[in-house]
């Protein structure tokens, strides 16, 4: 059996699980492993709530600011490069961190990924000028025609994940949920879950906050730094794409301060239904 266990702390956005994981990184005296894919983007930080300076001075983070808006990064690619991290760091550790609030890729590295076939760049390229001609409206809409099993299942506002379902659809013919398969691979560790909760009220205002916050510390000029980039996939997310609108003249900064809050309270609830899977004791944070 082995010695070596992986502690995985999960949570829905602005809840503390950077704090939680420092702390429990010192008592083990061990490294953390982000599995947060909003963070791996080192033009992104005040949007994504990056661990500050501060904080990464305190523990070993990896998985930070390692690439760019401009790579074509995955979480196949992130599932390869995360357990040979882990791998190598369980060599010098008998206790190791994981944590982030993207479900898809804390279970790429607990359960591992299914095997999907290649994309060609003419079908990639062609379906994200469909995307940003015709918007979300029509991408759902693809998705429930071509795989409905999946469209049951994926988060609805996540235009990334939508555009992967219709790429493998098109390129294959088939159903991305045909390629899924519910065996989890076994991994050469222990896992242990840690799940932070709070009641959904307190939890609400602590998001309102820390939105506050993004924008005191310089949202709006890091929105506006990134804007030629726009179409990218790193930037179709919460606290970006409102902004973006802004920009645009669609709508006030207030009014766009007010939806980041609500997509992000609405994000957080549908984290709080993914962690309800998880085999732990909820953590009252």
């Amino acid at each position: 059996m082995s010695t070596k266990t992986l502690n995985v702390v999960i949570g829905p956005t602005a809840i503390g699980k950077t704090a939680f994981s420092i702390e429990l990184a010192k008592k083990l005296n061990t490294e953390i492993v982000s599995a947060d894919s909003r963070q791996f983007y080192k033009e992104m930080s005040i949007g994504t709530a990056v661990p500050s300076n501060q904080e990464l001075k305190e523990v070993k983070h990896h998985f930070i600011h390692h690439k760019s808006i401009h790579d074509n990064y995955n979480v196949g690619q992130f599932e390869k490069e995360g357990i040979e991290k882990i791998t190598s760091l369980f060599k010098t550790n008998d206790q190791l961190i994981l944590t982030g609030g993207s479900g898809l890729y804390i279970d790429a590295i607990c359960k591992g990924l299914n095997f999907f076939p290649d994309i060609s760049s003419s079908t990639r390229t062609k379906l994200r000028e469909d995307y940003d001609r015709h918007g979300i409206k029509w991408l759902k809409e693809q998705v429930k025609k071509m795989d409905p099993v999946y469209y049951q299942q994926v988060d609805k506002e996540n235009a990334q994940r939508l555009l992967r379902c219709l790429e493998v659809c098109v390129q294959t013919n088939q159903t991305y949920s045909s390629f899924k398969s519910p065996e989890t691979k076994k991994r050469d560790f222990n896992i242990k879950y840690f799940v932070l909760t709070m009641d959904r009220e307190r939890l609400y205002q602590r998001i309102n906050k820390r939105v506050d916050m993004m924008m005191e510390n310089g949202l709006l000029d890091e929105v506006k730094s990134l804007n030629e980039f726009r179409n990218l996939n790193a930037l179709q997310t919460v606290g970006y794409k409102e902004i973006f609108d802004f920009i645009d003249q669609n709508h006030t900064l207030e009014r766009a301060v007010e939806l980041i809050k609500q997509n992000s309270r609405r994000y957080a609830k549908r984290q709080l239904t993914w962690l309800k899977k998880y085999p732990a004791s909820p953590i009252e944070a």
